[in-house]
């Protein structure tokens, strides 16, 4: 009768097979003897007719006596209907991050991943994504295993991308192309709020039970926050002139120049075709912006711009690339020169957008009006049925845009606060219609607002 004890262990020999040593005192748990030497505690039962084997691990890491004591553990489960090889089997095959987010991305190709308004991912989302992917969440966490992902995991993550261990500055496929990726606050809450989109993918798919990113707080991107004060739009005003003077950075000026004046996202304005154009409506008609097709009422300062620019117009680009028929490509490496070492160094172009927004705030306009003039999703909702743009909706946009162009160009503003009493109102509003006439941006200089 044979028990495993350490004297039975240390006493087998290797053979030329391997061979087993069961513990009679236990049945089912027993020594495996590689023919290499090496020795192994296991049990052996039965399981839907099947017989299995389950490792406890080798000797020398685990005792007899230690491996005993596994062995009734395991054997006590498997009397309860429970079946430990298949469960660890299961767990080795279990789904890493890294694979998760190539069944993500497959479905992200096909159109299966829905955005916005339950539409498939534009394709400058779907880059966007799929640069999160591949730069932060597969080096931090690619290895692990979705069902192990704790909320604290998600935490570091978070923490991680903000700190810049993601930082990296590498050579992409295009030629000549960079990819330079920073991190920072912003970054690692669009990235977590990406992991968790996919992670409610694995939901939905049934590789976990719950999304572990629910409830994570992400950092708030204190850049939206910024806005330019009139003092440093004159300072942009005299940055472009100067740009624009050199002629090398002429092109990404006026861009720069009309993302102030619209509020449009830069996206919006560089691949802006002839097309988008609407002259006699002044609006631009964008097919393929964000928020899917959006009719926005732009100022007269912006259509006399483009006007001028129709005039020399090659290809179907307003903001035409170099030697071919597409869009401006040059903009991020143009928008470092202009601006490196300047007072205005640290602005971006979601700055001149959020700062559109605030003077058209500060000039009395409602929240609905604004969205409507910016795209929001606010504005969406009747967006798609407008095809005459409202009088009202054109002469605020040329109210913001001839009011930003004064101040590029370098106008002191003597803005007055607007009376509430009718008879002010009604010879206020008169004088501002005679002033308005021909859309003379210089009425503005006494512009009536808002309280």
């Amino acid at each position: 009768m044979t028990k495993l004890s350490k004297r039975v262990v240390d006493a087998a020999e290797a053979r030329d097979k391997d061979y087993f040593i069961w513990d009679d005192d236990l049945p089912g748990f027993g020594l495996r003897v590689f023919a290499s030497g090496k020795r192994s505690y296991l049990i052996q039962y039965r399981a839907l007719g099947r017989s299995r084997r389950y490792t406890i691990g080798p000797h020398g890491v685990w005792t007899p006596e230690l491996a005993r004591q596994e062995a009734k553990a395991q054997l006590g489960r498997i009397a309860r209907g429970e079946n430990p090889a298949e469960e660890r089997q299961l767990d080795h095959q279990a789904l890493t991050v890294k694979e998760l987010c190539d069944l993500y991305l497959a479905d992200l190709d096909a159109g299966l991943i829905l955005g916005k308004r339950n539409q498939p991912k534009k394709k400058s989302t779907i880059i966007t994504d799929k640069g999160r992917i591949h730069r932060h969440i597969v080096p931090l966490i690619g290895t692990r295993r979705v069902k192990d992902l704790t909320k604290t995991d998600i935490n570091k993550v978070l923490k991680d991308i903000q700190a810049g261990k993601t930082a990296v500055n590498v050579k992409t496929k295009k030629k000549r192309g960079r990819a330079i990726v920073r991190g920072g606050a912003g970054t690692a809450a669009r990235t977590i709020g990406l992991l968790g989109g996919i992670l409610t993918y694995a939901v939905d798919a049934g590789i976990i039970d719950a999304n572990p990113a629910n409830g994570v707080r992400k950092p708030k991107d204190n850049s939206r926050e910024r806005r330019l004060s009139e003092a440093e739009f004159r300072t942009l005003g005299r940055i472009l002139r100067d740009a624009s003077a050199g002629g090398q950075y002429a092109m990404c000026a006026e861009i720069v120049r009309q993302i102030a004046l619209t509020g449009c996202r830069r996206s919006e304005i560089i691949k802006l075709r002839w097309t988008d154009v609407d002259f006699d409506g002044s609006c631009l008609r964008l097919s393929d912006s964000k928020e899917g097709k959006s009719t926005r009422a732009v100022g007269l300062a912006v259509i006399e711009a483009m006007e001028a620019r129709r005039e020399s117009r090659t290809g179907r680009y307003v903001y035409p690339g170099l030697g071919q028929d597409n869009a401006f490509g040059s903009f991020p490496r143009h928008w470092k020169k202009i601006f490196d070492g300047t007072e205005l160094e640290d602005i971006t172009a979601h700055v001149l957008r959020h700062s559109f927004a605030s003077i058209a705030n500060d000039l009395g306009f409602t929240e609905v009006t604004i969205a409507a003039l910016v795209g929001h999703s606010k504005a969406s909702v009747t967006s798609k049925y407008i095809h005459s743009l409202d009088t009202a909706l054109i002469m605020a946009a040329d109210t913001i845009a001839g009011y930003i162009q004064g101040l590029l160009d370098g106008i002191e503003f003597k803005l007055t606060a607007y009376s509430l009493d009718r008879k002010s109102r009604k010879a206020s509003l008169a004088q501002f219609l005679e002033r308005a006439k021909g859309h003379d941006n210089d009425a503005l200089e006494e512009l009536p607002i808002a309280a």
